[in-house]
């Protein structure tokens, strides 16, 4: 005979509140009405939003404007703003100000109590996405897939981790002064003394001096002058010279170099990698893909992969994602692993919001701001490269300019540097007289010879600094740009 089952009857679930502390808040607008200078202890990080209970919220604001316009911020001045009749917890206005006034802190904790109403924010806003997130979830609306709520719960969760932040406002010169003195220390003992994140190239750097924080840095040129490879050669020279030091909370801070993350939306992160070896290892890319190597070469490969193993180089190879999914890609990287420059190969491959049909150029427009506004967003430098219209080709002089931007003004309006990619060898090259022996012939040899593995990046806008042209020596051989060293340059030789 089996045994009666026994039901077992479950405990009520208990009610859970919102995360909030109406004493500290009560407390604080106390404090405030007491002496109007707590306010501006806490103002410039806490918003009248952050508040859990809605007449505190109406009383913050309200003394904020007060407070503002010079005026005095009192239980006397503020219940005028209420109607007469107006009620908060069974009380009239005027005796819950007076009550407020009565349990007021004093003006040293105030801060401390404006901390704790915003975390209980932070908190309640956590709750609120992910409640979001779980609604949507059951009940998604045709028009958005499950990538979409994925970049939007990212985005959300990202701008609440950045505003939830206290920094800001004033700070007084002698912090200031602290903060240059920071700052020109780091650039000192950064290799190539820069106060942005160097490129590894010394001319390229000394125009620039290095990668600036929060720039969009456009890379334009046409079709086989070398874009891709210049920064390849700069995404691996940064992330090879990393360097961090642990700080006091246990978290890292990049010394030198820096982690990279390389969107390459058109080769595959194989081809990346293929030209980065090529590049270190003096062996021509086609011979690596084919395996047409020697013993020699061949360990000179595995030497140069096992020291590139562990340089801190991200590749995403995914083709065609739109500027909102990259974004989501790049905070998630800064999160998981940290983040010092990103790199777009290239610009145009990018897609908008957008439906099909729309106007190109506004697209291009979208996606150029939206990577200006990322670039501040992560205070990293994003470097993005960019196509050029044909209307080169029809030129005397091919070297790029500003109009030659492909699609769109905006690149040229959002850029805080765009630098284009000039190879004379390569427009020689097709010009070559067929009489060989003849004075036109001798003369385009000689020109090739002076031009011969020489390009120019031509600085054409830069907000930071002055335009000019930089001359890089570049081996087509091994996707490799370097300083150039002209002979009139070498140092004399001692017999």
């Amino acid at each position: 005979m089996k045994a009666p089952i026994r039901r077992v009857e479950q405990e009520p679930a208990l009610e859970r509140h919102a995360p909030h502390n109406a004493e500290a808040e009560r407390q604080l607008l106390g404090a405030v009405l007491v002496n109007n200078e707590t306010y501006y202890r806490v103002s410039d990080f806490l918003e009248p939003a952050h508040f859990f209970l809605e007449p505190h919220r109406q009383i913050y604001e309200k003394v904020g404007q007060l407070i503002r316009a010079g005026k005095v911020a009192s239980p006397i001045t503020v219940k005028t703003f209420f109607p007469a009749d107006h009620q908060i917890a069974d009380l009239s206005v005027t005796q819950y100000l007076l009550r407020l006034a009565s349990d007021a802190t004093t003006i040293i904790n105030a801060e401390d109590y404006g901390r704790v109403v915003r975390d209980l924010a932070m908190r309640r806003n956590l709750i609120r996405i992910g409640e979001d997130m779980v609604n949507i979830a059951f009940d998604a609306p045709v028009d958005m897939p499950p990538r979409a709520q994925i970049e939007d719960a990212e985005r959300r969760l990202f701008e609440l981790a950045e505003t939830g932040r206290y920094d800001g406002g004033f700070v007084s010169f002698s912090d200031a002064l602290k903060g240059s003195i920071d700052m020109a220390a780091a650039a000192f003992q950064r290799q190539g003394r820069l106060s942005g994140v160097s490129t590894g190239i010394s001319s390229l750097d000394r125009m620039m001096g290095g990668l600036q924080h929060s720039d969009l840095i456009i890379l334009a040129a046409r079709p086989a002058m070398g874009k891709t490879s210049l920064a390849t050669n700069i995404a691996f020279n940064i992330a090879a010279a990393y360097r961090s030091e642990e700080q006091p909370d246990g978290s890292f801070k990049t010394v030198d170099g820096g982690i990279v993350g390389f969107f390459s939306l058109e080769m595959s992160s194989e081809q990346l990698a293929t030209r980065v070896m090529s590049e270190q290892t003096e062996i021509p890319s086609h011979k690596i893909r084919r395996g047409d190597i020697t013993d020699m070469e061949f360990e000179k490969l595995v030497a140069a992969s096992q020291m590139m193993q562990s340089i801190p180089l991200y590749v995403d190879q995914t083709g065609g994602i739109s500027i909102a999914q990259l974004a989501a890609r790049a905070r998630r990287l800064k999160r998981q692993r940290g983040l010092d420059v990103l790199i777009v190969d290239y610009l145009q491959l990018l897609t908008g919001s957008k439906k099909a049909g729309e106007n190109r150029v506004q697209e291009i427009t979208e996606i150029t701001t939206g990577l200006k506004a990322l670039a501040k967003e992560l205070n990293v430098p994003i470097l993005a490269l960019s196509q050029l219209s044909r209307q080169v080709e029809n030129r005397d002089d091919k070297r790029p300019q500003l109009a030659d931007l492909r699609e769109s003004g905006s690149i040229e309006q959002d850029a805080d540097v765009v630098m284009f990619i000039y190879r004379e060898e390569y427009y020689l090259k097709g010009k070559e007289p067929s009489d060989k022996g003849s004075e036109a012939w001798f003369k385009w040899e000689a020109d090739m010879a002076k031009m011969r593995g020489v390009a120019e990046v031509i600085v054409g806008k830069q907000r930071h600094g002055p335009t000019g042209t930089v001359e890089l020596h570049f081996a087509g051989e091994y996707t490799r740009f370097s300083d150039l060293i002209r002979d009139d340059q070498l140092p004399a030789r001692m017999d």
